[in-house]
């Protein structure tokens, strides 16, 4: 076995030309980049392959010259081309890949395995092309797996780092030099190691297959197994960050489709609220330009919430969904259906007319009078249908849906399931007068401006107060003394309701609180609350304060809950009725009759009072029905132990069948309008 010996000068000048090479095709690839037409790109990265491949191919042979072989030698001409070959198109392959905008694992590792053989392929190609005289070549079969894998690992390091830094390679040229030295080392430790690998003996030799030393020293494999360790060990990390990589920017996904699900509503996947403020922004940006309408229809399901009370809401939700499903097959190109409420959708038509919105309000309404086969029942609904166009229905898109939502509601005015384009006459008077009423309602409720008038029960009998109710009136600034049916509906819509309510309570127990130091028997006195406060989480807390500020009996406050307030929940109901009870509070049932309570569910209900609504009064005479509807409720009422107290009386006619049937309390116009406190008092007490 002869050893090989090296030129050190050769050697050095070996890794000079694999890092020029390197640097070459760095620089190559970062011209690509650059922008080039793409009819010559195809011909630069050829060219660039053509380049690097030869520089190469170039420190193989001065590697080879720098070799101190035992014999002379020559090189095999189809072998030694075809060794070139295959260095032109591993350099080609890598240069293409590093201009790709991502490298994914995939291709990364398969990008590493590809150059690594290649330049592996090239090496051991060309060394079979080379003849020495008079000996035979032997390779370590571990030594060339190992400079294989150098290759491999090194190439792989190299595309990994090009990709990362790829942004920056343009501006700073010593990330370029680190990369240029980085594929030189994969280079140039596969070419040597590949070298190690080979042992050289005289064709004399007896027994050359039974000799399998290496005859480079355990030194020498020291060192490239480190080397290869080093190598492999770098290739993992830039793996794993690669993987890391992925996962970031699968993770960004997930994020942005977290940000688009904040756009989306969840039940049916239409586009929300949130989305149809920048989606607007950029209609009306573009209807500047082009001078084309906007359509803006607001879709309203008629009686939505029987189909959930009566099927229960997981039919509900279906129906939307099917209903959105046949809306959206129905769209075209310039339309888009947006949910803005629970039972409220949005189709915008872009670059519309009142013709076409019309047009579209006609196929909607078709649309939803289909049947909907939900768990086997087939459901009916119709729909209310506001059309308001932009700009000429509001300049801005509060403005539009405001409109359409009058218009809207117009539709349902008519009877419902039609459609109505927004009339200024009519109904931007109204839309106009009822935000502006709203807009002061805050300022009123900050200032409060309002007052309480009382509103007194009389004895059927002795015809003498027994009690007052407390109904609040705003005292507006520029319209006067308002009644609560000109904005209890928007109070309650924002919310405003629950201040009010505990205002009015409060100025109850002061009332009270005089009522008793001056000796007046005008109890109890009554104040309603609204559905949204009577559920109220700090009603109790709130009353219990006020008993204990103003030193009150609590029994002369009543608090009145309308029947349909206390059927809406009636365990819920029973409940709170039990601890206002506890608390000393009178309570009664106020606008009896109008909802669907039975005296199953009343006799339950811990109440004192029974206040019979008016709708039962106005068409009150001898021997009418209302009159034996009257006597039923009145003798059940009576039998339960509650007072029955007639509201709306104004004729002596009312006022006399209702003492016959046994009602205890009158109250109405024909004994007393509701008047301020000063009045109240000169009236005959009991």
């Amino acid at each position: 076995m002869v050893h090989i010996h090296y030129d050190f000068s050769l050697v050095v000048g070996s890794i000079a030309v694999a890092i020029l090479a390197s640097y070459l095709a760095i620089s190559t690839q970062q011209f690509l980049l650059g922008g080039i037409r793409q009819k010559s790109e195809k011909a630069m990265l050829l060219l660039s392959g053509l380049c690097f491949g030869v520089a190469i191919w170039g420190m193989h042979f001065v590697g080879m010259l720098a070799c101190q072989l035992p014999a002379n030698y020559a090189f095999n001409l189809p072998l030694t081309i075809f060794s070139g070959v295959i260095a032109f198109i591993a350099s080609t392959f890598a240069i293409w890949l590093t201009t790709k905008p991502t490298l994914p694992f995939a291709r990364l590792v398969i990008g590493a395995v590809l150059m690594g053989l290649g330049i592996s392929g090239m090496h051991y190609t060309g060394m079979l092309g080379m003849v020495v005289e008079n000996h035979r070549t032997y390779y370590d079969p571990l030594l060339v797996v190992f400079s294989v894998l150098i290759a491999i690992s090194g190439s792989g390091l190299t595309f990994w780092l090009a990709l990362r830094f790829k942004n920056t390679l343009l501006y700073h040229r010593h990330y370029k030099v680190m990369i240029a030295i980085m594929m030189s080392l994969a280079i140039v430790g596969m070419h040597y190691t590949g070298m190690a690998s080979v042992s050289y003996y005289p064709i004399d030799t007896e027994r050359l297959g039974a000799i399998y030393k290496t005859g480079n020293g355990i030194l020498l494999f020291t060192v490239i197994f480190v080397t290869s360790l080093v190598i492999v060990a770098a290739f993992s990390v830039a793996v794993l960050e690669q993987r890391l990589e992925e996962r970031n920017r699968q993770l960004s996904l997930v994020n942005r489709e977290l940000a688009n699900q904040a756009v989306q509503d969840n039940l049916t996947k239409l586009p929300n609220r949130l989305y149809l403020a920048e989606y607007a922004h950029l209609l009306f940006s573009a209807q500047r330009i082009n001078q084309q309408n906007v359509a803006f229809l607001y879709i309203d399901l008629d009686r939505f919430k029987a189909v959930n009370d009566v099927f229960g809401h997981h039919v509900g939700d279906q129906l939307l969904i099917q209903l959105t499903t046949r809306l959206h097959q129905q769209l075209k190109s310039q339309e888009k259906l947006l949910r803005i409420g629970g039972d409220e959708f949005l189709l915008v038509l872009e670059q519309a007319t009142v013709e076409d919105a019309i047009q579209a309000a006609e196929n909607v309404l078709h649309s939803v009078q289909e049947s909907f086969l939900i768990a086997g029942k087939s459901i009916n609904i119709s729909a209310s249908i506001g059309i308001a166009m932009y700009p000429e229905h509001g300049n801005n898109l509060q403005d539009v849906l405001m409109n359409a939502d009058a218009a809207m509601l117009t539709s349902k005015y008519q009877g419902r399931n039609t459609y109505s384009v927004f009339n200024y006459s009519i109904d931007q008077q109204e839309t106009k007068s009822q935000t502006k009423l709203l807009n002061d309602l805050y300022k009123a409720v900050d200032e409060q401006q309002f007052i309480l008038f009382y509103q007194p029960k009389f004895t059927t009998s002795t015809r003498r107060i027994c009690g007052v109710e407390a109904l609040i009136r705003w005292m507006h600034p520029v319209h006067g003394l308002l009644t609560p049916n000109m904005f209890i509906k928007g109070a309650e819509k924002s919310g405003l309701i629950i201040q009010m309510g505990y205002w009015a309570l409060e100025q109850a127990c002061k009332q009270i609180q005089q009522w008793e130091q001056q000796g007046l028997k005008l109890f109890p006195l009554a104040v309603n609350l609204s559905a949204v406060q009577f559920e109220h989480k700090h009603l109790f807390s709130t009353l219990e304060n006020l008993f204990r500020r103003y030193a009150i009996d609590p029994s002369h406050l009543m608090i009145e809950i309308t029947e349909t307030t206390a059927m809406h929940h009636v365990e819920s109901s029973i409940r709170s009725f039990r601890r206002l009870r506890e608390m000393g509070v009178k309570l009664a049932i106020d606008d009896f009759g109008t909802g669907h309570s039975s005296f199953l569910y009343l006799k339950d209900l811990p109440v004192d009072e029974l206040k019979i609504d008016r709708a039962f009064i106005k068409d009150l005479y001898r021997d009418s029905k209302e009159e034996m509807i009257l006597e039923s409720i009145i003798q059940l009422a009576t039998k339960l132990g509650l007072t029955v107290t007639a509201e709306g009386v104004e004729t002596p006619l009312q006022a006399e069948i209702l003492a016959r049937l046994g009602c205890q309390q009158l109250q109405g116009y024909l004994l007393s309008m509701p008047v301020e406190v000063k009045r109240l008092q000169d009236l005959p007490q009991v």
